[in-house]
């Protein structure tokens, strides 16, 4: 039976390897980095060895199938590379009652060759003690020295909750979001401690010997194995048809980033199939505009993985009337918002075509004076043009210069400031848009607000008005 389990594991573990010189071959579609590709899997096992431990289970007492079972699960891991091990235990240094709530020792340290060490370790532990899982969960991040390029995982096995009134939850999850380790997996012997453990980890509950292997298999499979997915940018009609846009996939826990890609369809024109870590749980953005968030994606371990995710779009592209294509404005730009939020969502160039997200879009073209369009509708793959007229232009002779100038614009409801001019110019160019206007404009030197002069003029599309001030 063990050597039947054993060939199991090997199994995995040559499946591992494949996978591994898979990601050093970086597949297509797939950007890995030396981040990515991480070199080191280190497992942490955490073995409970509180007085409850002695209980007997089926076959024998738990801590003594536990360390069998480990044993077997040490045997194997010792031979695969790029596999370093550890063992903590907790409960096993002082007798109780009294209780002692800092009864955790890290037993054998991370180490290449370890094996025979920590199975010699596992047999000579006495379960004797309290549970103190919060507190151990804390002190094990130093269990793991620092590295930039492993995965810290912690595989926990105990028969019963935190008695010394920690909080699991709370520092499983802390610990995460720092980063110190992955998602850590729980083994409980026995029922009952599920809702107590599933905010902590990936929680096995397990009754007999066999349920307890087919759970520790699980684990070293999950823990050294990457899975496959597939992100599909759904359209308004539901179906994966958008693509070509970039995707960072962050842990939703500690918010690093762990992918950066290029949404791609394969040669079957289907989302391109990436490799993930299946023990993290992903925000990921889509980088469309407005970008496009999802949170605490999870992976199913072991099978391919479809993430749906909303993305449906269209084209916008603003253009100068009667400008076939060519650009007379020079450094122009328009503001693109989302209809009725203040936040910018792009800076898009004249006569280029854009994507954005389906919807409507509030326009601010850095025309002078600033025109607005709002409600803009961008349709399913459809493109939306918008033309705006063509500038003329204002030329002002203001003579020996030194004179302080602005110009208004005159519309039907109101006169409204564009802009001021330069003072110490003698002469000045500029476009505005076809309309009513007015300029006003003082000698700087001038004592008397009295000699103020206005002059109303009118700007028509590619012409040029001329005002002479020095008269």
């Amino acid at each position: 039976m063990r050597i039947r389990r054993k060939l199991g594991i090997i199994a995995i573990l040559a499946a591992f390897i494949g996978l591994s010189q898979v990601l050093t071959a970086q597949p297509k579609g797939v950007r890995v980095t030396k981040k990515d590709a991480f070199q080191t899997t280190r497992i942490l096992f955490i073995l409970d060895c509180s007085n409850s431990m002695y209980g007997m289970w089926q076959s024998n007492t738990k801590i003594k199938i536990a360390q069998n079972l480990v044993s077997n699960i040490v045997d194997t891991l010792s031979d695969c590379n790029g596999v370093e091990i550890a063992l903590r235990a907790y409960g096993h240094t002082k007798d109780y009652p009294p209780q002692d709530c800092d009864d955790t020792k890290l037993e054998v340290g991370f180490s290449a060759n370890n094996g025979e060490q920590i199975k010699a370790k596992l047999k000579a532990l006495v379960p004797k003690g309290t549970t103190p899982i919060a507190a151990t969960l804390e002190k094990c991040v130093g269990d793991f020295p620092d590295c930039d390029n492993c995965r810290n995982i912690i595989v926990l096995i105990t028969d019963g909750t935190d008695e010394c009134s920690g909080d699991v939850c709370a520092a499983s999850k802390a610990l995460q979001k720092k980063g110190a380790f992955l998602k850590p997996f729980i083994i409980g012997i026995g029922r009952g401690m599920r809702e107590y453990f599933e905010c902590a980890g990936a929680y096995y509950e397990v009754s007999n010997e066999i349920e307890f292997s087919k759970a520790l298999n699980d684990v070293v499979n999950q823990a050294l194995n990457n899975t496959t997915s597939q992100v599909n940018l759904l359209d308004t009609y539901m179906e994966a048809s958008e693509t070509n846009v970039p995707m960072t996939f962050y842990d939703s826990q500690s918010k690093k980033l762990r992918y950066t890609f290029m949404h791609t369809f394969n040669a079957k024109g289907m989302p391109d199939t990436l490799i993930l870590d299946p023990l993290i749980n992903y925000d990921i953005v889509v980088h469309t505009i407005p970008p496009v968030k999802v949170e605490k994606v999870q992976l199913n371990p072991g099978r391919h993985t479809i993430i749906p995710i909303k993305t449906p779009q269209g084209s916008m592209i603003i253009t100068l009337a009667e400008d076939k294509g060519k650009n007379t404005t020079k450094n122009m730009a328009v503001i693109v918002r989302e209809s009725g939020k203040p936040e910018v969502v792009n800076i898009q160039e004249l006569n280029k075509s854009e994507k954005y997200i389906v919807g409507k879009y509030d326009l601010e073209i850095l025309t002078k004076p600033r025109l607005k369009i709002e409600n803009v509708e961008v349709g399913q793959s459809a493109t939306t043009t918008i033309e705006i007229p063509q500038s003329g232009t204002l030329l002002l002779n203001k003579g020996k210069g030194n004179m302080l100038c602005s110009i208004f614009v005159k519309d039907s409801e109101e006169t409204k400031w564009v802009c001021n001019l330069e003072e110490s110019r003698q002469n000045e160019s500029i476009d505005l848009l076809p309309g009513q206007y007015m300029v006003v404009v003082r000698a700087k030197t001038a004592d008397k607000t009295t000699k103020t002069q206005v002059k109303d003029f009118k700007i028509e599309s590619k012409k040029t008005t001329t005002i002479n001030l020095a008269k």
